[in-house]
């Protein structure tokens, strides 16, 4: 296999932009939450949050915890033009998929950017990621089976009621996408999930507009709902 450069991570170069040693040492699978990937200290099928209020996806795959190199790499990728990166990232995140024995869904549905947002920073994340796990998989990618109808005010400081309400109806799904989600087991794709606000709003406007299931795929987890301010 040719050389592609070095690792994002130890600089090493390889094959890959994520070296062996470095995938083995930052993307060692862990006991996590079924339902949020909430890390937990011992494997249980769902964490006490979601046994309480499931929420409206049934499950999250996620690579790792928000922490060194995640947060790092995933930064670099959506704030310093560096979409490239969306290959490595989509490449952990269908290996973490595939060591858990994810069922793959039919379709993967980006969480959007406002188109604000999208203009600043001149691509979407979530669907440079949703389109690269679509092609590994083999399943088609939406950009704009969701749309984003407002911003949210900052999250940042807010409490999980107060989130929930800072998001609601923040999402659609156009009249052009319905057909194209109705019925459909669906992989909504993001980088980080925090408490699972955003993801939750944008699961519920997928299945009221008639998705079978939708699951949550994301690069990386940050502390749980409990930890939060």
């Amino acid at each position: 296999m040719p050389w592609s450069g070095c690792c994002e991570v130890c600089a090493r170069w390889g094959p890959q932009r994520l070296c062996a040693e470095c995938s083995a040492r930052f993307a060692e699978p862990r006991p996590r939450c079924s339902r949020c990937a909430a890390a937990l200290p011992t494997a249980l099928p769902a964490c006490a949050d979601c046994l309480r209020l499931p929420p409206p996806f049934e499950l999250c795959v996620c690579v790792a915890d928000y922490a060194f190199p995640w947060d790092r790499l995933v930064a670099r990728f959506k704030y310093a033009a560096t979409p490239e990166l969306a290959a490595l990232l989509a490449s952990a995140l269908a290996a973490a998929a595939e060591r858990t024995n994810t069922p793959l869904p039919q379709a993967f549905v980006a969480l959007p950017l406002s188109a604000q947002r999208a203009a600043e920073r001149g691509y979407d994340q979530a669907f440079e990621l949703a389109r690269r796990l679509g092609r590994l998989a083999k399943r088609p990618a939406h950009a704009r089976a969701l749309w984003r109808r407002f911003d949210a005010t900052p999250q940042a400081g807010l409490s999980r009621a107060q989130r929930l309400r800072n998001l609601q109806g923040a999402f659609v799904v156009p009249a052009r996408a319905q057909a194209a989600i109705r019925g459909r087991h669906l992989g909504l794709v993001d980088d980080v999930m925090t408490t699972g606000a955003t993801a939750g709003e944008a699961a519920r406007a997928l299945l009221a507009a008639g998705a079978a299931r939708v699951d949550l795929w994301v690069v990386a987890r940050t502390a749980t709902p409990a930890d939060l301010p």
